[in-house]
């Protein structure tokens, strides 16, 4: 039988993309890479037997769902936690939190939405890993995940996903009319919609944030407000309960810096809180929502390991305003 060898950059080219259906997968941006590299790994050792039978990129879809699959087999759900309970109070707040592989985690941009879309794809894209959509993908199982992925996301036709699964078109039709209605049922809700200048808006929040200008931060917040911070179990809803968490338990965020980043579809800032030596070193990274011309959420992740990932600097020097020159 001829064989065919794939060359590493006819592989590499797929990353991006590989990285966002796994992710969408696993819903970590940690496993994803991981993913992602043990499928070009296999399939770098099998590049020399590479028959040609199917694309380069098929191929490949073919692994990483399997790599996705194993992965899964060892793990819970991963959730939000507006999804663990009702919201709480700022004197409720104990400080209890979960394991890492508890949460969905973000997952910068720039890793994984394309560059070259056209804007409705770009905005199909964005709403393809809304932390929402990815935290309800956690409730399929796997193999449905990955019909309703390829399917409705990536717009593969039914026999494609059949021959990647090794299954029929009915059993493919049939488990994504189960993943719809599964999601029908989690109700995700609207995409974050702004109305107003959504770089104004940004600018005033980072002015009042650094300044630590609590009543001009609250009221660029929607009335109904959601502030999330994983890995504490503990979320709040509302302005109110907002300005009594950054002048209580959220005081540490005084003096704070912010830069700029992306993830998840959303504007967002990498959170650095100040130190005794006069620089800032990193804290949560930030993803805002809006609804018309406020902030309907602030989702605030709470682990400095994420701040690479988003290529951010792990550690602001005194008198520094920004990132390292690249």
């Amino acid at each position: 039988m001829t064989t065919t060898a794939v060359r590493p950059e006819e592989m590499e080219q797929y990353r991006r993309e590989l990285a966002g259906y796994c992710y969408r997968m696993l819903g970590s941006a940690f496993e994803a890479d991981d993913a992602v590299q043990e499928t070009l790994v296999r399939a770098w050792k099998k590049a020399d037997g590479f028959e040609g039978r199917s694309a380069v990129r098929s191929w490949l879809y073919r692994i990483a769902t399997n790599v996705c699959l194993d992965m899964l087999r060892s793990q819970k759900r991963r959730a939000r936690p507006v999804d663990l309970g009702p919201s709480g109070a700022v004197e409720g707040f104990i400080a209890s939190t979960r394991p890492e592989h508890s949460w969905v985690q973000p997952m910068p941009d720039a890793r994984v939405l394309p560059t070259t879309a056209d804007p409705a794809e770009l905005t199909a894209a964005k709403e393809s890993v809304r932390l929402a959509f990815v935290a309800a993908l956690q409730h399929l199982p796997a193999r449905q995940r990955a019909v309703l992925i390829l399917r409705e996301v990536l717009s593969w036709q039914a026999g494609e996903v059949a021959e990647l699964l090794d299954t029929t078109v009915a059993s493919v039709n049939s488990a994504l009319q189960r993943a719809r209605a599964t999601l029908a049922a989690r109700d995700v809700g609207e995409a974050p919609v702004v109305t107003g200048d959504q770089e104004e808006l940004l600018a005033r929040y980072v002015s009042a944030f650094e300044r630590y200008d609590v009543s001009g931060l609250v009221s660029l917040l929607h009335e109904d407000v959601v502030l999330s911070m994983p890995p504490f179990e503990f979320w709040l809803r509302g302005r109110a309960e907002f300005g009594r968490w950054l002048l209580g338990p959220g005081i540490g965020c005084r003096g704070s810096r912010l830069l700029r980043t992306a993830g998840n579809g959303l504007p967002g800032f990498g959170s650095y809180r100040p130190d005794e030596q006069g620089g800032h070193y990193p804290w949560g990274i930030q993803l805002l929502e809006f609804r018309g011309d406020r902030i309907a959420a602030q989702h605030s992740f709470i682990d400095p390991a994420l701040f690479p990932e988003f290529g951010l600097p792990t550690y602001l020097e005194p008198g520094r305003q920004g990132p390292p020159p690249s």
